[in-house]
Formats: C-alpha cells, structure tokens, sequence
C-alpha cells in the first residue's frame, strides 16, 4: 500500500516512523504546511516528500493516509479524505468543537469511507489486558476507577491555543479509554482546574492541573486528573476496583513513583520520559490495525463517532469547570 502522512511534527514523525517499519507500506509519502520539514522527516525515513498536501488527494495514487497535522487542520483534512475516498486515520480529535465534528463525520458517512480515530491507549497491552478482565467479570462489580494523565514538563507555549485546552487535549483520551474499558457512557461530570505554573496556560483560557469526577450510566464513579507539570517522569495509571479484585494499568517498574513505605519498591532508575515512550508499542498496533481496516481485512477498531463520544465528555468538563457546577451530558450539544 501507498500511504500518505500529512504532519511532519511530533507526532506526525512518529506515525510515520512506525509505518516505515510497517508491513505492507510499500511506499510513504510526507506531507506538511512547512516542505521543507517534510523533505527532512522523508529523507531520514527513506520515504518520498509529496510536492504538497493537496497531491495527496489528487495525484499522488495514495490507497490512504494518516492525518497528523495541527488539531485545527483535522476536520478540513477529513473531509477532504472523505471527499476522495480514501481510508483515513486521524489522530484526535477530529475538531476542537461538537459541531465542527459532527460536520466532518457527516462527511464521512455520506462518503462510505473509513475513518479510525488515534486513542492508542485502545491498543496498548496494560488496557487491554484490564478490558478483559473487567469484561470477563473476574474483578466484579466495578465500583470506582481513578485515572492519572501526567505530563512530565509543559507542551510549548504556542501549542496551547491550538490544543483545545488540557480536557480536549488530555483527559479526552482517559474519557475513552473509560468507555472502552466499561462499555458504559458517562452521565454527568464535575471538573474544577487550576493554573499555578507559567502564565501562558492562563493567558490561553487553559489550565495547567485538573480534576474531574465522572458518573457513569451504572452510577460508577471516576476520578480523572491530569497536569502538565509532573517532574518524576511521564505518568499514566488507570485503577479499576470492584467487589472481587482490583487492577491498575502503567503500575510498572518505569511508573515515575517513589514510595513512603520502608522497604517499598525502589524509585524507578529511568522513569518514562514522555507519551511517545511510553505507547511506543501501542501506537505501532493502533496504524498496524488500520492497515487491516484499510484494506478490508477487518473492521475499524476506532470509528470517528468514537471520537465524538469522548470529546462530548471534555465540553461537559470544561462547562462544568468554567462554571463550577454538576454538568449532565445530555444538556450539553
């Protein structure tokens, strides 16, 4: 297959390191709004730079491609995917609002074409091992889960203004992974967040920590906190309790923890140093999936409406935040 990669960025580089190294990439095209960047990424990858972004949907004879360009290029490019027929994966999210998503997805639909959504967690070892014993009923009746999104050191300033703000940008990817892990919907939320670090998270309306209580359709309880400033390392860590058992995901001996206990485990010698180490692996399975779905093989394991579901979930946290109050979802778009 032909595969098309538009974004030469960090996360752009990564996907399309991972579908060099993949099998049934028989060629990789690099796209991005600054050439020359693709030209360099193309270059140490042994791929081709596409002459532009638009070839990609014209010319270039691509059976798909991959959209990790900046968050505000996502729903634009998608349609455009849609509009030429050609699978597409995009990371998330497919917009940074419910109408501009909705707007897209509405594309694809009418296009018959495949759209697979980027929550890599989905494909990492840790979750899917916990999905299947939540599943399995092995743990019980899940009354609690507490999730842990932290990032080492804050994104670049600029970045924050096209992000979406730390619930979009985030906690949306613990807001799937609750889902996928239960198979329930979440009803109602109450997130409060803060800003104690660089002015320039205050300055974009964001918020540097945040927490946020879930209440699912079942009346299970979540807890989801996120902060862009954890200084031990890379850290994500999902806790589900039930009556019979307990599980946590990312309890491993690189989670940047130390303990207080005399005699606890050691502090890890090389904690994770950043998401792109941490899921190395799971972002790998997720485009290998893709290829599968691409072609026909299988069917997609991330749908677009995926995506929506989970960006509903953060627009009710940033209302609720914003505003300080319990916010049901079914008030909200």
């Amino acid at each position: 297959m032909r595969i098309g990669v538009i974004g030469a960025g960090r996360i752009g580089s990564l996907h399309a390191a991972a579908l060099a190294a993949t099998d049934g990439v028989d060629e990789l095209l690099i796209a991005d709004a600054d050439p020359g960047r693709a030209a360099v990424l193309a270059r140490t990858l042994g791929a081709r730079p596409a002459r532009s972004t638009g070839e990609l949907f014209t010319t270039a004879g691509v059976d798909a491609v991959v959209i990790a360009a900046a968050t505000a290029a996502h729903a634009g490019l998608i349609t455009r995917a849609a509009r030429a027929g050609l699978p597409a994966f995009c990371e998330k999210p497919v917009a940074l609002d419910l109408p501009g998503t909705i707007a897209a997805l509405r594309e694809v639909e009418a296009a018959g074409t495949l759209l697979q959504i980027g929550f890599q967690r989905r494909f990492d070892a840790g979750f899917l091992a916990a999905r299947e014993a939540l599943r399995s009923g092995r743990l019980g009746r899940v009354h609690t889960i507490r999730c842990v999104t932290s990032d080492a050191a804050p994104p670049p300033p600029e970045f924050l203004p096209l992000s979406g703000g730390l619930f979009r940008d985030c906690l949306v990817h613990d807001f799937d992974a609750v889902r996928w892990l239960t198979g329930r919907e979440v009803t109602e939320v109450y997130a409060r967040g803060t800003n104690g670090g660089a002015a320039f998270f205050r300055e974009a309306g964001d918020v540097d920590t945040a927490a946020a209580l879930l209440t699912l359709d079942d009346g299970t309880l979540v807890t989801a906190t996120a902060t862009r400033y954890n200084g031990a390392g890379y850290d994500v860590r999902t806790e589900l309790s039930g009556e019979r058992d307990q599980w946590v995901v990312g309890l491993t001996d690189r989670a940047p923890l130390t303990s207080a206990e005399p005699g606890g485990p050691a502090t890890p010698r090389r904690p994770w140093a950043s998401f792109q180490e941490r899921f190395e692996a799971a972002y790998r399975a997720e485009l290998a999936a893709f290829m599968q779905a691409a072609r026909g093989a299988t069917g997609n394991p991330c749908p677009g409406a995926e995506g929506l579901r989970a960006l509903h979930v953060a627009e009710a946290c940033e209302v609720s935040r914003r505003e300080n109050r319990p916010v049901r979802l079914a008030d909200v778009g």
